[in-house]
């Protein structure tokens, strides 16, 4: 459960996981001692569990973003596991979903251009023996919603 302070520590981190805890604790209205205990507990509890830096895909030499969706047989938990990280360990992919419906996962890469993806898509997918089908949508746009905060019922 989470208090509104704690709440509140949790949506200015998301905001700026950079700020100071000086300037977050009066962001919230309590101590800096207060404010740093609060957050070493938040992390203690896994509430918090890390801080990266946001990068422009399209700077890295990336700027093409597809969902990959896949659908693997056989669907034993080894075969899952096993694809599952594999499709990590591709330097194009960003995360990997595994879905309840039609298809297993859910794939999102980055990649230079169309041509880039379908090398992608002809040797890191399409080769491997449990790989059923494979169908591809391309990203146009996205947004990340940056901060969420906690559901009203984890809120003490």
């Amino acid at each position: 459960m989470l208090d509104a302070i704690d709440a509140a520590i949790v949506r200015e981190l998301q905001n700026d996981a950079r700020v100071s805890n000086k300037v977050l604790a009066a962001r919230v209205n309590i101590a800096p001692s207060t404010c740093l205990m609060r957050q070493r507990a938040l992390r203690d509890r896994g509430v918090v569990v890390g801080s990266h830096a946001e990068v422009d895909l399209a700077q890295l030499g990336r700027p093409v973003q597809a969902a990959i969706f896949v659908r693997i047989r056989p669907h034993t938990r080894a075969v899952v596991e096993q694809f599952m990280q594999y499709a990590l360990d591709l330097p194009e992919t960003l995360y990997v979903a595994h879905l309840a419906g039609p298809e297993d996962f859910l794939v999102n890469v980055a990649v230079a251009d169309a041509e880039h993806l379908q090398r992608v898509l002809l040797d890191a997918f399409t080769t491997r023996k449990e790989v059923a089908q494979v169908h591809t949508n391309l990203i146009f746009e996205h947004h990340r919603k940056h901060v969420v905060d906690p559901m009203p019922t984890v809120l003490t």
